[in-house]
């Protein structure tokens, strides 16, 4: 059945900024929405680069945080932002009748659930409006009434295992970006200088005052009855600890958040050099062929045949006593050892895709107009890889986070005390039949559930790109599931 074909006319085919021009309403009503949402965030957001921007420079071996950083960060602690843990504080204590400290007098564990839960409805509210936006583009503003894009969208939009990769993957960035507002406690007073921090508390019909450090020497979690506080437990010192503490008395909760950080950073740098050098050769190689694609082909051969495990406890112990093994808290280096290790079999994955596109006639066209060689892989052989390299990098970033974590758990990788998920269950892990289970159950889990998450979104991507996989095929969820 052919494409309907339409005419346009010379205003629809104005660019468009243009039609936006001539039909301005849509356009003003949600930007305006949006500039708002993103308004009430805005120190979130700014705190996160922020944070990010200090901990690599802080972490860089011989060099001091600048002081026009440290005056940036102290500046975006001021940006108003309405879900944080001053405007819903979960901080309290018990004064014999009533709560003191917490939000509307709520208790500790009600404040907490809460605040997280608004941070994720508006979460889950600015992604929705993203939506709207996307759709009032295509109403509005595109001049094609169709595009093979919106089939792309429609199969995705009804592929279930997809759409809960999307969730999966949506509560973790929102894990990852709103860390210090989803945390019951602050990452200075739990892990970093617990001792130069207090907690008030009611006791013995009055409120007493202890360092933080001593109250979690008072919460650690070691396997008695007696000796643990479990997920949704209040201490003895009236902390609520959504995950409950580790054997160090710290708060899991805090932990795991701010651990996620470091999962996404390394993974999105190893991955996205992995797919850098994986695309840059299937492009030449595709193109040249020749000595160029054979000489891709023994090197990546000889990168697979290494061991991968073994080189990476190899390099991560030999390296963390460098100067770049110190970069981040070791999470650059690692980042360098799996996008060095990661590229070929990515690079596998887009050969054979860009070696078709490469026998297309548009290509032999392009060549007869006189087109140089970069044009022509940049403007017609890459959009052809694009889906690829979505599909086969949201799979790989779940592997590195899952590779991560086991380096971590093993006691390689990423430098203490930095946070991060293998650590927490290497913690717990002598006390799973005990009373402090949750230690190493409750970051498994969410290793597991993060990177089947990633699994499902790009096995969405995927079969929507492509209706004939053959997951598709295979009947319901459980055969699109295959590759999680």
């Amino acid at each position: 059945m052919a494409t309907p074909t339409r005419t346009f006319t010379d205003a629809e085919a104005a660019p468009l900024r243009d039609r936006i021009t001539a039909n301005p309403r849509p356009a003003v009503v949600w930007l305006t929405v949006a500039a708002a949402l993103f308004a009430l965030e805005a120190g979130a957001v700014a705190q996160f680069a922020t944070s990010v921007l200090a901990d690599g420079v802080a972490a860089l071996p011989g060099v001091a945080v600048p002081a026009g950083v440290v005056a940036l960060e102290r500046a975006v602690e001021g940006v108003p932002t309405l879900l944080s843990r001053e405007t819903v504080p979960n901080r309290g204590y018990w004064n014999g009748s009533r709560y003191v400290g917490t939000f509307l007098g709520l208790s500790p564990d009600v404040a907490w659930l809460l605040r997280a839960a608004l941070v994720y409805a508006y979460s889950f509210a600015a992604l929705g409006w993203l939506w709207v936006g996307y759709e009032r583009y295509r109403t509005h503003y595109r001049i094609a009434d169709w595009t093979p894009r919106d089939d792309v969208i429609d199969r995705f939009r009804g592929h279930g295992w997809g759409l809960f990769g999307v969730a999966v993957v949506v509560m973790f960035f929102v894990m990852v970006l709103f860390a210090p507002a989803l945390s019951p406690t602050t990452t200075a007073a739990n892990l970093q200088n617990p001792y130069q921090h207090e907690v008030t508390y009611w006791a013995d019909g009055g409120t007493d005052t202890v360092t933080v450090g001593q109250a979690n020497l008072g919460s650690q979690s070691q396997g008695t009855p007696q000796e643990n506080v479990g997920p949704m437990q209040y201490d003895d010192y009236g902390r609520i600890h959504p995950f409950g503490t580790l054997p160090s008395g710290k708060d899991l909760f805090t932990f795991i958040a701010h651990g996620s950080r470091i999962s996404l950073i390394i993974g999105l740098v190893s991955v996205g050099l992995s797919v850098s050098i994986a695309v840059l050769l299937a492009l030449l190689t595709a193109y040249y062929r020749g000595k160029v694609d054979l000489g891709a082909v023994l090197v990546s051969d000889a990168v697979m045949g290494m061991p991968q495990l073994l080189l990476l406890i190899m390099l991560s112990v030999i390296l963390s006593g460098t100067w770049i093994g110190q970069i981040y808290s070791g999470a650059f280096v690692l980042a360098l050892i799996f996008a060095a290790t990661g590229w070929p079999a990515m690079w596998r994955s887009f050969r054979g895709p860009a070696l078709q596109v490469s026998n297309r006639e548009w290509i032999d066209a392009a060549r007869s107009f006189g087109q140089t060689p970069g044009m022509i892989m940049r403007k017609h052989m890459l959009p052809y890889i694009t889906g690829y390299v979505l599909v086969y990098g949201s799979m790989t970033l779940g592997g590195a986070i899952i590779a991560i974590a086991g380096l971590s758990f093993l006691g390689l990788g990423v430098n203490p005390p930095t946070p991060e998920w293998g650590r927490a269950v290497n913690a717990g892990q002598e006390y799973v039949t005990t009373a402090s289970w949750h230690i190493s159950l409750i970051p498994g889990v969410l290793i597991t559930l993060v990177v089947t998450g990633f699994n499902a979104l790009g096995d969405g991507i995927r079969d929507a790109i492509d209706p004939e996989s053959d997951a598709e095929h295979q009947g319901g969820a459980s055969g699109r599931g295959g590759g999680a």
